[in-house]
């Protein structure tokens, strides 16, 4: 069957239209201001939806965060034990979405492989879909997306708490100290971010990308080679290396790769990178 166009107001900003649909057996709201953050990257999320049995208390930690950031709780009793009714209930609503041709895309949030189908589903539709999970996600629910996203990286970028003011510092430092009893152990500070090693970088992948796309002097417009990258690999982010943006991780690395900035049309700079 032939997708119809996606339905516009006159007064729209042509913004894709999102569909935020977050399974919360298997997601975390200390991740949900970093996702929608992401997601806004992408396009407006006009429907945010969370799936789950929220009269377990496992879920209570979820109920400030949808208060502050307006997502709309679908609750969903576990009917039988053993089986996922959330599931269910989140592959109706996204086909149920999907038929309305109102949206450009889909966000996925879940680490659970039974998604892949719907994923690829949707895709077929010709919506976009964007995949945010754990670095535990099977690879076919990964692959199943057109764009990957590993919470870890969006935790990883809370902001950290502010300094203390420097009268507040003074009076720590003139108070006396107590020095406790030998028996009684030092507790440990616990850090205010997660801390991460970055993943190993993929030169083989990179250098296939900067040779799909380069010229026959080797250079490759880096955008090129970013888009070839996100088709290859749906879950390649900078972030899992270290850098935000894609140029400065070439830059971070001389030996194996070149980059050069030209002017393009309207004296706005383009990246060009080659394999040294």
């Amino acid at each position: 069957m032939k997708s119809r166009p996606v339905a516009r107001l006159e007064n729209d900003d042509e913004q894709p239209r999102l569909a935020v649909l977050i399974d919360a057996d298997n997601a975390q709201p200390a991740v949900i201001e970093g996702l929608l953050a992401e997601t806004a990257k992408y396009g407006v999320a006009s429907v945010k939806r969370i799936y789950g049995d929220f009269t377990s208390t496992r879920m209570t930690q979820w109920k400030q965060a949808l208060l502050k950031h307006s997502i709309n709780p679908v609750q969903q009793f576990a009917y039988t034990s053993g089986k996922n009714a959330t599931d269910s209930s989140l592959i109706i609503d996204a086909m149920d979405l999907m038929y309305t041709r109102r949206f450009d895309g889909v966000c996925l949030v879940s680490s659970d492989s039974d998604f892949t189908r719907l994923a690829q589903r949707l895709r077929e539709e010709g919506l976009t879909v964007y995949g945010f999970g754990e670095r535990k996600t099977p690879d076919a629910f990964v692959q199943a997306c057109d764009k990957f996203i590993y919470v870890e990286v969006l935790r990883s970028e809370a902001p950290a708490p502010p300094s203390p003011s420097p009268q507040k510092q003074a009076k720590k430092t003139a108070r006396p100290a107590t020095r406790k009893p030998a028996t009684q152990a030092e507790p440990a500070a616990a850090p205010v971010v997660e801390q991460r090693k970055h993943e190993s970088l993929p030169l083989q992948l990179i250098r296939q990308a900067i040779e799909d796309a380069s010229d026959d002097q080797g250079w490759a417009f880096l955008g090129s080679v970013g888009s070839y990258l996100n088709k290859v690999r749906p879950d390649f982010d900078t972030r899992l290396y270290g850098h935000k943006k894609l140029s400065d991780l070439m830059k971070a690395h001389p030996r194996h790769f070149t980059v050069e900035e030209r002017a393009g049309e309207g004296g706005a700079k383009r990246f060009y990178v080659r394999a040294a």
